[in-house]
């Protein structure tokens, strides 16, 4: 039978997924750019630089989490919100607002990851350098600010240049550099990789501000401390909750790395990085069609044009669950070939791979659950039924660890990640009224799509 669906919905799930396709081709090439770094690096370096690259990495991305201070999704919220409200100065003070908090809170999260490496430079055994600290600390600006930045450009309508600079330009030139470097003779240790991708980061922010200001979109920082404050005290209450989910979200995806390399060895870390984010390949198109559904559904939510959102979120479900299943798949077969690209020492991670892939794969299926709780005020909630499942998750890591090493902290974290998706994924169907996941395009067709009581 013949899904039929209302010329209005054909329409606006048409413009979301020609928007989505573009995006998930950016986010394609950033796959292809990412995974053929570590490729070149983890090529380049013996293992256990490498996992200091991959140790110093992870920190970095969850310490510039929280150097975003909730900014990067507040504005994707707040930017349609207030403008569809009337109260377009408004938006424009809180885009300035969000990207000055931003630049400050970076700047004093990687002054205290400097402090704290040279107070226990002391304390580490002879031999184990902190060094590391110090390049992921050079790192936590430039990524906080970019992933603002990217933010900030599609709350506006802009696609290629919210992505192209950091997602594909910084991707293609770190691999060519590294490439380069050692064509010359010149072998990078993992703070130098670090300390690298820092310094082209912030050369490709520099690029983004001048594209953005050709095309009439606004980075700029605000210098006004008085806007600034003004801005925290309206909407500080709903950044803390947006950065405490952003925070949980980037702490599954990067505690677990630090963790191995602390509990276990940096070339176990190395092992675990490198099939954690294989494995988030499978999560390409999801991501990329959130990118663009996330104004969307703050947009039609506070419409109270659930009919609207409801579409968007099965789009997004179905096509995200599709793209994941042929991924896995490959994994599934052909994982120890993948992970061999990294060097033999990887290749026998395959079933590591495979365990956190079966998680990733039930976060595609139950849809954008997070997006549609953070654009709809239920980041509270989020922030609650996420945060302490996989919060158990990781002390259930810290047992398994020393016993099972890898093995186990990939079955914990694919155990965690089943039961807060499905958690999250139910607390949307029956408290906000839109069902997320596959069985959402039954809601659509049955109008079951009013707000929850």
């Amino acid at each position: 039978m013949r899904l039929a669906f209302p010329t209005d919905l054909t329409a606006l799930l048409s413009t979301g997924l020609l928007r989505s396709v573009g995006s998930l081709g950016i986010k394609v090439a950033t796959a292809g750019l990412t995974y053929l770094t570590y490729v070149v690096l983890a090529r380049t370096m013996n293992p256990e630089q490498y996992g200091y690259f991959a140790f110093g990495l992870a920190l970095a991305t969850v310490l510039a989490i929280a150097a975003g201070m909730g900014q990067s999704t507040a504005i994707l919220r707040l930017w349609p919100q207030l403008r569809g409200q009337g109260e377009k100065a408004e938006a424009a003070a809180g885009l300035a607002s969000g990207s000055a908090i931003t630049i400050l809170a970076s700047l004093a999260i990687g002054e205290l990851l400097c402090l704290f490496a040279l107070t226990i430079q002391p304390l580490v055994a002879p031999g184990q350098p902190v060094i590391h600290f110090l390049g992921a600390a050079l790192l936590i600006l430039p990524m906080a600010l970019s992933e603002y930045n990217s933010s900030a450009l599609r709350a506006q309508g802009s696609l290629w240049t919210a992505l192209l600079p950091r997602d594909i330009y910084w991707r293609l030139a770190l691999p060519l550099i590294v490439l380069g470097l050692y064509a010359l003779g010149v072998i990078l240790s993992g703070p130098d990789a670090l300390t690298l991708s820092a310094v082209i980061l912030l050369a490709m922010l520099g690029l983004q501000y001048v594209l953005a200001g050709q095309q009439g979109y606004s980075l700029r920082p605000s210098l006004s401390y008085v806007a600034i404050k003004s801005h925290w005290q309206r909407w500080g209450g709903l950044s803390k909750w947006l950065l405490l989910g952003a925070l949980i979200e980037t702490f599954t995806l990067n505690a677990d790395i630090i963790l191995v390399g602390l509990m276990l060895d940096l070339e176990s870390s190395g092992l675990y990085f490198n099939a954690f984010r294989t494995a988030g390949l499978m999560t390409l198109f999801t991501f990329a069609i959130e990118l663009v559904i996330a104004p969307m559904v703050a947009e039609h939510y506070h419409a109270r044009d659930m009919r609207k959102a409801q579409a968007i979120t099965t789009l997004c479900a179905w096509a995200g669950f599709a793209f994941s299943l042929v991924i896995f798949a490959i994994f599934l077969f052909f994982g120890d070939f993948v992970l061999s690209l990294f060097g033999p020492a990887y290749a026998g991670g395959a079933l590591v791979l495979v365990l956190l892939a079966f998680g990733l794969l039930f976060d595609a299926a139950t849809g954008p659950s997070k997006i549609v709780m953070m654009m709809t005020g239920h980041e509270r909630a989020y922030v609650a039924i996420f945060g302490v499942i996989m919060g158990l998750g990781f002390l259930v890591q810290i047992v398994v660890i020393p016993v099972w090493g890898v093995l186990g902290a990939a079955a914990a974290n694919m155990g965690a990640r089943i039961i807060a998706q499905i958690a999250i994924a139910l607390w949307c169907r029956y408290r906000i009224g839109l069902d997320t996941s596959l069985f959402g395009v039954l809601a659509l067709l049955r109008g079951q799509h009013r707000p929850a009581s």
